[in-house]
């Protein structure tokens, strides 16, 4: 005679999914199978049908592999000292493209009549000792200080890296020589050549000065560019690469820069408030920047003598340039840390 069939409840798999069923029925190995198949139900299911659990903090569905610059971004919105200095140079910027927007008088405008005078109803700041309105001339003078900076970093960003990665990645005799020749330019004290190369030079441009801040800058950018691709170019990956047959400059293209180029950006970014700083002190020497372009340097030398009689007019554009410099620096700190790994 057959046997009778068990009820339902009492079946093998009854009350359960048929993954468990069937994995209950394989003894040990199954057993074991099934813990780990409930701790993954576990880690997805925290508080919801499978999938919850895979939301990044940000609310996104599906959690996905995500590159340096994407953690870096995420750090950077979270980070109030990025927040505050971006808003200082956005304003800056801001300033320096459309200073008309936030005065109406023009910085050359001058009345003797009125030298050294304090604040005044239309002209918060005072007067300088030429008679000019301070306000108007520290607004100005931002459009000097941002350009120089920019355009210094970015000439010194783009001839160190250049020449730094060029000589990281080949090495041999040019890598030698481009480092004796990066040893002589630290050798020689920034003031000083600047004082010696820019005392001969009579255009009153910025270019003199931004070509004397890329002449003396480069080699630390270089240096920091050799370094970061001599690590990038002993990865597994570029191992790969040069294995399946890519050619040296698809390499350097496509896997190391990308890779390397991160350090090159935070000295960069600390650096251009350093180069607006040195602008400054070049100016205030008398062989930077030259009247009559408008500078907080310039500004700043020539109110030092009366400072007891109108300090005024040294405090306002010593303030600005040392807000700028410390946003720059604020800027350069916050990209530093959310681009180093080791902070993670």
């Amino acid at each position: 005679m057959p046997e009778p069939t068990p009820p339902e409840d009492r079946l093998p798999g009854a009350g359960r999914t048929p993954r468990e069923g069937a994995i209950a029925d394989t003894g040990m190995g199954g057993a074991m199978d099934l813990a780990t198949a409930e701790g993954e139900t576990l880690e997805r299911m925290p508080d919801g049908p499978p999938g919850a659990g895979e939301r990044d903090a940000d609310g996104g569905a599906g959690e996905r592999a995500r590159s340096l610059w994407s953690d870096a971004w995420r750090d950077l919105r979270r980070n109030p000292v990025f927040i505050i200095s971006a808003l200082v140079i956005l304003f800056l910027v801001f300033i320096s493209l459309w200073p008309g927007s936030i005065t109406w008088l023009s910085p050359l405008k001058c009345d003797l009549a009125k030298a050294q005078e304090g604040s005044q109803p239309g002209h918060p700041f005072g007067f300088d000792g030429q008679g000019c309105d301070v306000y108007t001339r520290v607004v100005y003078g931002a459009r000097t200080s941002v350009t120089v900076g920019v355009l210094a970093t970015l000439g010194v960003a783009l001839l160190g890296s250049v020449l730094g990665g060029l000589a990281g990645f080949f090495g041999g005799a040019g890598d030698s020589v481009l480092s004796r020749i990066t040893d002589i330019f630290f050798a020689i004290p920034v003031v000083l050549g600047g004082l010696v190369l820019l005392s001969v030079v009579t255009s009153n441009t910025v270019w003199p000065v931004i070509g004397f801040m890329v002449l003396l800058g480069w080699p630390q950018i270089s240096r920091i560019a050799r370094g970061s691709v001599i690590t990038a170019k002993q990865h597994d990956y570029v191992q790969a690469a040069r294995a399946l047959g890519a050619s040296n400059s698809r390499i350097l293209l496509r896997h190391i820069t990308p890779n390397a180029v991160a350090p090159v950006i935070v000295v960069a970014t600390i650096a251009l408030g350093t180069y607006i700083a040195l602008e400054a002190t070049l100016s205030y020497l008398g062989v930077g920047l030259k009247p009559p372009t408008v500078s907080w340097g310039i500004d700043i030398s020539a109110a030092s003598p009366y400072i007891r009689n109108a300090p005024h007019a040294l405090l306002w554009p010593s303030g600005a340039l040392a807000l700028t410099v410390l946003a720059f620096i604020m800027l350069g700190d916050a990209v530093r840390d959310a681009l180093d790994p080791k902070l993670r």
